[in-house]
């Protein structure tokens, strides 16, 4: 048996993540909590950031073929983790609710999955990880892996500045994903040792709406300065009173413009 040629693979990666940068505006808290600010007319908020100039959309399933058939725009990825606000003490225990050939009859160009490090139901993310690795590589998708280090049980070593961050990229990378998606540390050398931590691009989350848009340019800035990849927010951008302007002045960071050349587009 021979090898598959990955082609299609690394054409679809280029497409979303196009000279090994990104951004990645994420628009699944729908299933998780709703109402959910921003999200009430996605419609509006999607052609928005299509507009500003978003390189992918990650939504959930049944949203994502909604979207794909209006708009035609070939950059939504199918996230395929779900729980919600509802679920007690399983509440962050993100469970797989379709697969990556579902995804892609949908409309989708890649797939996404979550874990959250150090929740008691740890072991049973990671297995649904490795299961959506094995069916998108089957079928040449690239995989974007969410972790985040939040669990009651981390067990963070002292040593470590990155608080379990670069741990969660590793995992990321060891497990089968084509990107990772991981928190910000705070700092420029922490994020070096987090971008350092495997050859796959690193994605920074926005951390939701509490710092202000100078803050959050700055911290992008920052992170790519570091070895970072761009960025996937989702709060930051769709709850924004401008989402159009807010994905462009990201959009300007990302391409190398200053903080001061991007807030100008706000």
């Amino acid at each position: 048996m021979t090898r598959r040629n990955r082609g299609e693979h690394q054409a679809r990666l280029q497409h979303i993540l196009p000279g090994g940068r990104g951004l990645w505006v994420p628009m699944d808290h729908g299933l998780s909590g709703y109402p959910e600010p921003g999200l009430d007319d996605m419609d509006e908020v999607i052609d928005a950031v299509i507009e500003g100039g978003a390189d992918a959309v990650i939504l959930q399933k049944g949203v994502l073929t909604h979207h794909a058939s209006r708009t035609g725009w070939g950059g939504f990825i199918a996230h395929l983790s779900a729980s919600t606000v509802h679920g007690g003490n399983r509440s962050q225990l993100k469970v797989l609710v379709g697969s990556a050939q579902e995804a892609y009859d949908r409309g989708a160009v890649a797939v996404s999955g979550q874990v959250n490090l150090g929740d008691d139901y740890e072991t049973e993310m990671l297995v649904d990880l490795g299961n959506l690795t094995e069916q998108a590589w089957a079928i040449d998708l690239p995989v974007l892996g969410m972790v985040y280090p939040r669990g009651e049980n981390l067990r963070i070593n002292p040593d470590d500045p990155t608080r379990g961050i670069a741990h969660a990229v590793r995992i990321a990378y060891e497990i089968g994903c084509n990107v990772a998606k991981v928190p910000w540390t705070g700092s420029l050398d922490s994020f070096r040792m987090v971008t350092s931590a495997a050859p796959i691009p690193v994605l920074i989350a926005g951390g939701g709406t509490g710092p202000t848009m100078e803050e959050t340019l700055s911290m992008v800035r920052a992170s790519m300065e570091a070895g970072g990849a761009g960025v996937c927010m989702g709060r930051r951008i769709f709850g924004s009173d401008e989402p159009l302007n807010t994905t462009q002045a990201l959009r300007s960071i990302i391409d190398g413009s200053s903080v001061d050349e991007a807030m100008s587009f706000l």
